[in-house]
C-alpha cells in the first residue's frame, strides 16, 4: 500500500535552501577538494547520515558543535550534518594555540567536535575548558599519526556509515540560530549570533547584490537553477572555511546549483593550475593578502595557463589596493567583471562597486553603492547627509544579528536601539557619503590613531603605500608619541630585490592623502602579520611596533 508522505515545509533555513538545491539537480557536481569530489546527491546523503549518528549520540536540535579543520570536503558535509538536526556549527580557527581553544570551548558552549587528527592533541589539551564536550568525532588528513586516543573519537567515515540515509528530520525553522565566531583585527574572538532567514538576507544570497531585489519564498532561489544543464558555474573557495567569507562562497554556490571547487590551503600556483583544471568561473578573494600573490604568480606564469574561464573576481573584508586590480585587469580576461565590495560578520553586505582600471578614490579605503538597508549614522542615529562630508559610522538595519553569544556587555556596544524603535548593527566602521549616494570606508575605529586630536584610518594610509611599486604588503599602527600621543608608523614588507626608504615613500603618500595621515616611522619586516583570512593582525603588528619601538634609523 503506498502512503502519501506531505512534503516538509520549507523555510529561509540553510539545511532546507541547500535540500532544494539538490532536488532541483541531484546528480550535479556540488563540491571537490584535494582528495575527491561529490555529487549533490551524495553530499546530501552523507549529511544526512551524519546528521542522525550525532543525534543518536546524544546531540540534540539547539546544542553547539565545533568544526576544526582546513577546507575539506568533511568541513561542508558536517555543517550541513549539523543544520539538517537544528543543531548550531560553531567554527574554529585551526591556527589557535591551547589556551585561544579552550576560550572557545567555554565560550560557545560546544557539546560536540569535529576535528582532523592532526588536531586532535589540542582538542584534548583543551577540552576540560567545557564539561558538556562529550563527543568527537575525527576526521583523517594528511596521513596524521597525531595521538588523539584520549578522546575516544568515532571515524568521520563510520560516522557517515553508522546513520540513516532518510530524511526524517523535524520541520526547522527561519529562526534557527547560526553562529559564527569572528576575531577581528582585535581581541579574542565573539561569536556573532544569527536567525538562518537573517543571515541568509544579509550575506547568503537573499538579496541581489546589485539590484537589492529579495528572494519571495524559500523555493525562489532554487526555482531560478537550470536543471537541463549537465553543469552550473564553477567557484573556487579560497578564504578557510573556519570563517565567514569562506562559508559564505560555499553556501551561496549550493544554494544556486554551481559547483564548489575548495583547495585545502591558500598556494597561489596551485590555485591558478585548479582554475585552469576545472574552469573556474567565480573567484572571491579577501583583499590584497591573497589578491597580490595571486597577481605576481599569474604574472609569472600567465604563457603557461589558460584561465579563460574566469568571468567574476571579486574582493571582500580586506583592502582591495588599485594597484593590484590594475594589475589582474591586465592579466585576466576583457570580459570579466572585478568587484571590490565591503561589510562584517555583524552587518553582512555593506555595499559593492564594479571596478574599473585607474579608478581608486581620492581618500579613503573605497566607496561603494550601499546595499540594503545599510547607511551611515551620525551619533544621534540620523544619517550623514550626502555631500556634506560629515563622518559617521556604517550601519545596517534590517536583517542583523540577534547579538554575540554570551556577551551581553558587546552586544549593547554594538547591536543599538534609537529612539524611534529602530534596530541597528554598529560594528564601528567609519565611513562618508558622498553627493551621489556611495559610501566611502574610511577605517575600523577600533585601530584608528590619534595624532595631535587628529583621527587616523590605518587602512587608509595603508592604501596610499601599497600603490608603491616597492611595496609588497604593509600595516600601519600607531605607537606612542610624547609631543603628537600617538605617531603613524609603518611595517612594511618590500618586494623582493627593494629597499625602500620613508622620505621616498612619505613624498609618494603626499599626493595621496594629508600631511598629518602620512608615515613617521618605518619598520621593515620579513612578513606583514596577517590573520588565516588575510585580515590584518593589528594586535600582533602593534606588538612588533613596540618591540622595536627603539629604531631610529628610518624614522623623521
Amino acid at each position: 500500500m503506498f502512503y502519501f508522505r506531505p512534503m516538509p515545509t520549507r523555510h529561509f533555513n540553510f539545511a532546507d535552501l541547500f535540500e532544494l538545491a539538490v532536488d532541483k539537480v541531484p546528480d550535479r557536481l556540488a563540491l571537490v577538494d584535494a582528495r575527491r569530489e561529490l555529487t549533490y546527491r551524495e553530499l546530501d546523503e552523507r549529511a544526512t547520515r551524519l546528521a542522525h549518528t550525532l543525534a543518536d549520540l546524544g546531540v540534540k536540535a539547539g546544542d553547539h558543535v565545533a568544526i576544526l579543520a582546513t577546507n575539506c570536503i568533511e568541513w561542508v558535509e558536517a555543517l550541513f550534518a549539523i543544520y539538517k538536526m537544528r543543531a548550531t556549527a560553531v567554527n574554529v580557527n585551526f591556527r589557535y594555540v591551547e589556551e585561544e581553544l579552550r576560550y572557545l570551548f567555554a565560550n560557545s558552549d560546544v557539546v560536540a567536535c569535529v576535528y582532523q587528527r592532526e588536531y586532535g592533541p589540542l582538542v584534548a589539551a583543551a577540552r576540560d575548558a567545557q564539561p558538556r564536550l562529550q563527543h568527537f568525532v575525527r576526521v583523517e588528513w594528511n596521513d596524521s599519526q597525531a595521538d588523539d586516543s584520549a578522546l575516544d573519537p568515532i571515524e568521520f567515515e563510520a560516522a557517515v556509515a553508522a546513520g540513516s540515509p532518510e530524511r526524517d528530520f523535524a520541520e526547522r525553522s527561519d529562526d534557527d540560530l547560526y553562529l559564527l565566531y569572528t576575531g577581528g583585527t582585535t581581541g579574542m574572538p565573539k561569536g556573532v549570533m544569527w536567525r538562518h532567514e537573517d543571515v541568509y538576507f544579509a550575506l547568503g544570497g537573499g538579496i541581489d547584490v546589485f539590484t537589492n531585489e529579495r528572494v519571495a519564498d524559500p523555493s525562489t532561489a532554487s526555482e531560478k537553477i537550470d536543471a537541463s544543464q549537465p553543469k552550473g558555474l564553477v567557484s573556487i573557495i579560497l578564504p578557510p572555511l573556519m570563517h565567514g567569507a569562506g562559508q559564505f562562497g560555499v553556501y551561496r554556490t549550493l544554494f544556486e546549483g554551481n559547483t564548489a571547487v575548495m583547495p585545502a590551503r591558500f598556494e597561489p600556483e596551485e590555485v591558478w593550475h585548479t582554475v585552469e583544471k576545472y574552469g573556474v568561473n567565480v573567484m572571491q578573494v579577501t583583499g590584497d593578502a591573497m589578491a597580490r600573490p595571486l597577481a605576481d604568480t599569474l604574472e609569472r606564469l600567465k604563457d603557461e595557463l589558460d584561465v579563460s574561464s574566469l568571468l567574476s573576481f571579486g574582493s571582500t573584508a580586506a583592502i582591495f589596493s588599485q594597484t593590484v586590480k590594475d594589475q589582474l585587469q591586465a592579466l585576466l580576461p576583457d570580459y570579466l567583471v572585478m568587484t571590490d565590495s565591503i561589510g562584517s560578520t555583524e552587518t553582512g553586505m555593506n555595499g559593492i562597486r564594479f571596478v574599473q582600471k585607474g579608478d581608486a578614490p581620492k581618500d579613503g579605503i573605497t566607496s561603494v553603492q550601499a546595499s540594503a538597508d545599510s547607511v551611515v549614522l551620525d551619533e544621534n542615529f540620523e544619517p550623514v547627509e550626502p555631500g556634506s562630508g560629515a563622518v559617521g559610522q556604517l550601519a545596517r538595519g534590517g536583517n542583523i544579528p540577534l547579538g554575540y553569544y554570551n556577551d551581553p556587555v558587546k552586544t549593547a556596544e554594538t547591536f543599538v536601539t534609537d529612539a524611534r524603535g529602530a534596530r541597528w548593527s554598529i560594528p564601528g566602521d567609519f565611513a562618508r557619503v558622498e553627493a551621489d549616494g556611495r559610501i566611502t570606508l574610511l577605517g575600523r575605529g577600533s585601530a584608528s590613531i590619534n595624532s595631535g586630536g587628529e583621527k587616523i584610518y590605518p587602512e587608509e594610509v595603508e592604501g596610499a603605500l601599497k600603490s608603491h611599486p616597492d611595496v609588497y604588503d604593509v600595516l600601519v599602527v600607531g605607537v606612542s608619541d610624547q609631543r603628537w600621543g600617538e605617531r603613524v608608523c609603518a611595517l612594511l614588507q618590500p618586494r623582493a630585490g627593494r629597499d625602500p626608504n620613508l622620505e621616498e615613500l612619505r613624498e609618494h603618500c603626499r599626493t595621496r592623502i594629508a600631511g598629518y595621515k602620512i608615515p613617521r616611522q618605518l619598520l621593515l619586516v620579513e612578513q606583514v602579520p596577517r590573520l588565516p583570512n588575510g585580515k590584518p593582525d593589528y594586535r600582533s603588528a602593534k606588538e612588533q611596533a613596540k618591540g622595536r619601538a627603539g629604531e631610529a634609523a628610518r624614522e623623521v
